[in-house]
């Protein structure tokens, strides 16, 4: 039972083994943490310079006299002045005061109004009234001749004619100056093609035909007709003395071939 039997030494040996290597691995990482440390150190003050960096200064605002704030409040607000005077590019009296006679006798009425009672007027290069009239005082029309400028806005232009709207002419074959024949195509021919043809088109105030297009017929005639009927010329038209635009329509009447 006891043949075999395994000898058991002390783990003293094997413990301080491993207590060694640890130690070892603990000084190792150590010098290189110190290293790395040092190392940056070194780094960060070579590149120190490079940096941008702001210098910001805080200044305490200045405090205003509160004298110099209490004038800006008690400063006087500008104000409206009101034009209260009437101006006039001639002194006419009014047609009530007979006791007045005037420079000259027109049969055609002045452009400037006159002279109103009870009214400070003065001459000027326009003629306007006054927004708040001042009385004059007891007794009459009060007159300086102080020259001011008042500014009057021009009329508004006239608005412009609206272009009227073309007339209606009905059918145009018989008003044509000049009306061209379309040619009978040879597809239309080959297809027998015949009939009539009914373009609609619009006369400009000269006679001319600005348009053009086919409403009804064979459609292998249309084409031609259309062309042909761009080529036609008519007397202008007048309504009132002024030329209009026409519309209306050519007939083209096609035989087969």
């Amino acid at each position: 039972m006891f043949d075999n039997l395994v000898e058991s030494s002390s783990h003293k040996d094997d413990i301080s083994r491993k207590g060694s290597f640890i130690l070892v691995t603990v000084a190792v990482y150590a010098v290189l943490g110190v290293a790395f440390f040092v190392a940056g150190i070194y780094w960060y003050d070579a590149h120190l310079e490079n940096q941008n960096l702001d210098l910001i200064t805080l200044v305490a605002p200045v405090p205003v006299p509160p004298q110099q704030a209490q004038q800006k409040e008690d400063a006087p607000k500008p104000t409206k002045v009101e034009q209260n005077v009437d101006v006039r590019r001639e002194l006419i009296a009014d047609v009530s005061r007979t006791e007045l006679v005037p420079k000259e006798i027109s049969a055609k009425a002045s452009d400037v109004p006159p002279v109103r009672r009870g009214v400070i007027t003065q001459i000027g290069s326009s003629n306007s009234d006054a927004a708040a009239p001042a009385p004059a005082g007891p007794g009459g029309t009060g007159i300086i001749s102080a020259p001011t400028k008042v500014d009057i806005s021009e009329p508004p232009p006239p608005a412009p004619t609206p272009p009227r709207a073309p007339i209606s002419g009905g059918v145009l074959n018989g008003k044509a100056i000049s009306l061209p024949k379309p040619a009978y195509p040879p597809i239309a021919r080959q297809a027998h093609a015949s009939g009539t043809v009914v373009v609609q088109v619009t006369i400009d105030e000269n006679g001319n035909v600005i348009s053009a297009r086919a409403v009804s017929g064979h459609p292998l005639l249309q084409a031609v007709s259309v062309g042909a009927a761009r080529g036609a010329r008519f007397s202008p038209t007048k309504l009132s003395g002024q030329p209009v635009k026409v519309t209306g329509v050519i007939t083209y009447n096609f035989v087969a071939q």
